[in-house]
């Protein structure tokens, strides 16, 4: 086994020194986020998170469109009621049909003339403040199409100009399109046949001052 001396010797050529575990691979390059390996004791594969890739920025939002809506003027004055004679002596004899055929365009066919009409006729049987109650569709009406709240409130205009105030609206539809004496339905129905545009668009002209 060893050669003669006294202090050198010489290993068998048979025996063997236990060898190391092997290592693990190397991590992959980048851009890949993760990779598996199989642990040395386990034996079962194992993810290994790469921590130094660079986080992904965040777009920027969108800036922000703001619109401006610009109240427009009323197509016709609240003083120029014979510019309608026809809807001026409706309006002076029957109110309740001139706020009727309003309220049923204006609500776009949810509620009828003759149910609206009435019930502005009650209230101005008991109470006599039937503009409380017209007023609202004024305020309804410019909400639609845009208008200008002139030359006062409201609430103002209809009590103190109610005759004035409902010739207005009613001149202002009209100017729009709108046939008031057929009602909603039967202006929808027209239009569908091509008959006339009923979009909210003021006449040419109307909008200087």
């Amino acid at each position: 086994m060893y050669a003669s001396g006294p202090s050198h010797f010489h290993k068998d050529s048979t025996t063997s020194e236990p060898s190391a575990p092997p290592l693990p691979p190397p991590p992959p390059p980048f851009p890949f986020d993760s990779y598996e390996y199989t642990a040395p004791t386990t034996g079962f594969p194992a993810n290994i998170t790469n921590q130094y890739n660079p986080p992904i920025p965040t777009p920027a939002p969108p800036p922000a469109v703001s619109f401006r809506s610009t109240p427009v003027p009323w197509s016709t004055g609240l003083c120029h009621c014979f510019n309608d004679c026809k809807s001026c002596c409706l309006t002076f004899w029957c109110p309740c049909v001139t706020f009727g055929r309003i309220a049923e365009i204006v609500d776009r066919g949810s509620t009828s003339c003759g149910v609206s009409g009435a019930l502005y006729t009650l209230i101005l049987c008991l109470t006599g403040c039937s503009c409380l109650y017209s007023c609202f569709y004024r305020s309804k009406l410019r909400g639609q199409y845009l208008l200008e709240e002139s030359p006062c409130l409201d609430c103002c205009v209809h009590c103190w100009c109610e005759g004035c105030a409902l010739c207005q609206e009613y001149r202002e539809l009209q100017n729009r399109g709108f046939d008031l004496s057929i009602g909603w339905h039967g202006n929808m129905e027209r239009q569908r046949r091509g008959g006339v545009d009923v979009n909210p668009v003021v006449p040419e002209g109307s909008m200087t001052r």
